[in-house]
């Protein structure tokens, strides 16, 4: 902690800890500047959050235009040019027949509207017996008690268990860990068939969806399942007639060189969850996509029973706008698809030379490296070292930002994720990776952990 870190006053707010960080002064592109004048890299977009980098001057602009025209419309008196035209465009990116939004501030919200429709959906086509949304152990879903419930995280629901109704759980597609004779394609299989298995132990008639991350968060540190799972589970969802809820709040609007992470692998959902890079940090702003063969029976049964004060927002849509505009105009999808494979070669470079590194993964720039004690078992690192926290607090001496859970049920299972703005350059990726190689040589310094010789930078392409 800094001398003017500890010279402030005390505060009033209150998050997760104690713990008092610098005072931000501005920021801009991958950077923030903090009081003492000190340049960091932002190497997790925030929470995964800013997209297209910070202080774009293009949504800047247009959000500076929105304000001079109205801030606030409340959709059920009037409605707004950037509502519907965010509406539109969102439309044109989504597969299959994902054509109808709404709007919502954040992932949590995101995610309890697409639970409620689902819901409703049943009671309006009468199926009101269905109730039960099953999802994946470890997951993470999102803060409000209806996500805590389909959330598998124990770190975060266990204070909250005799409030809310927890859902039903399988386990998480974490093919990496596996020590079989299986190919991966058939442990993807495996993987998927557990959802039949919990539907069946439920009772078929029971169940109202499935919900999960293509490509995990921060839960499971950014875990991609082998191909075979993403298809044979929309075959299960469409034998059983239950709905499959893609939470996209993480992986979506860019952030794995597709718009939808699904969209690796032709995935179609019937409801997205949407947020996080959607509104790229410049204003909050989720958003919910499904289509007219859910929505209309809703409507005709009395409306949607649900809403926020700040749905369809002219300010965050404007934003929204703009965010989607600049994705266009820079060809960050792309950039992020090259700029993704080089920071991950790099990664898998810091895992040949710090053996704790034992799995490297995710798409894009949604990537993760998870430690272990043992890269042929994979057994976690012991849970006491809190590697998990103390690579992030090296990082940010050092000057980068990275962001940290515990993959195994937020009990062990260390892990970082690296997950900077999709306007990355290929030297912006080479800071990055030298300073995680300063990192991991103090994290295991520090830990007492193995590590070769740093005789050399790492290779990058």
């Amino acid at each position: 902690m800094s001398d003017q870190t500890a010279q402030r006053a005390p505060s009033h707010l209150f998050y997760q800890s104690r713990r008092r960080r610098p005072m931000a002064t501005h920021a801009e592109g991958i950077y923030i500047w903090d009081e003492n004048g000190r340049r960091v890299i932002d190497g997790s977009s925030g929470a995964m959050v800013v997209n297209i980098g910070h202080s774009n001057p293009n949504v800047i602009a247009a959000m500076k235009a929105q304000l001079d025209r109205a801030t606030f419309i409340y959709r059920l008196h009037f409605e707004n040019e950037p509502a519907e035209e965010l509406a539109r465009q969102l439309a044109k990116r989504m597969p299959g027949d994902l054509d109808k939004v709404f709007f919502v501030s954040g992932g949590s919200e995101a995610v309890e509207s697409a639970i409620k429709l689902a819901r409703q959906w049943v009671v309006a086509t009468g199926q009101a017996n269905r109730w039960k949304v099953i999802s994946r152990f470890p997951s993470y879903h999102g803060g409000t008690l209806g996500a805590l419930a389909v959330t598998g995280y124990n770190a975060l629901t266990a204070s909250f268990t005799q409030i809310m109704r927890t859902m039903p759980k399988i386990a998480a597609p974490t093919a990496y860990l596996d020590r079989d004779n299986l190919t991966m394609n058939q442990r993807g299989v495996k993987y998927a068939d557990l959802l039949e298995q919990q539907i069946e132990a439920e009772g078929p008639e029971t169940v109202l969806a499935f919900i999960m991350e293509p490509i995990g968060g921060a839960s499971t540190g950014a875990l991609v399942a082998p191909d075979s799972y993403y298809a044979r589970i929309r075959e299960i969802c469409d034998r059983y007639g239950i709905l499959l809820i893609h939470d996209e709040v993480m992986s979506g609007a860019g952030r794995t060189g597709k718009y939808l992470g699904g969209d690796h692998w032709n995935c179609l959902p019937d409801i997205v969850a949407l947020s996080k890079g959607l509104g790229a940090g410049y204003s909050p702003l989720g958003a919910v996509l499904a289509s007219d063969r859910l929505v209309q029976p809703v409507l005709s049964s009395g409306g949607f029973a649900h809403g926020y004060t700040y749905a369809g927002n002219p300010l965050a849509c404007k934003a929204g706008l703009a965010v989607l505009g600049e994705i266009d105009r820079l060809n960050l999808l792309d950039n992020t698809t090259v700029m993704g494979e080089r920071l991950k070669a790099g990664l898998e470079a810091l895992a040949e030379r710090y053996p704790f590194i034992g799995d490297v993964r995710g798409k894009g720039l949604l990537l993760a490296a998870e430690f272990v004690s043992d890269k042929t078992t994979m057994a976690p690192l012991p849970a006491g070292l809190n590697a998990y926290n103390r690579v992030v607090e090296l990082a940010y001496e050092r000057g980068l930002i990275i962001y940290s859970r515990r993959t195994r049920g937020g009990v062990d299972g260390d892990h970082f994720l690296i997950c900077p703005p999709m306007i990355v350059t290929a030297v912006q990726v080479n800071d990055i990776l030298s300073i995680l190689d300063d990192t991991l040589g103090a994290l295991a310094q520090e830990l007492d952990l193995p590590a070769e010789t740093r005789t050399a930078k790492i290779a990058t392409r």
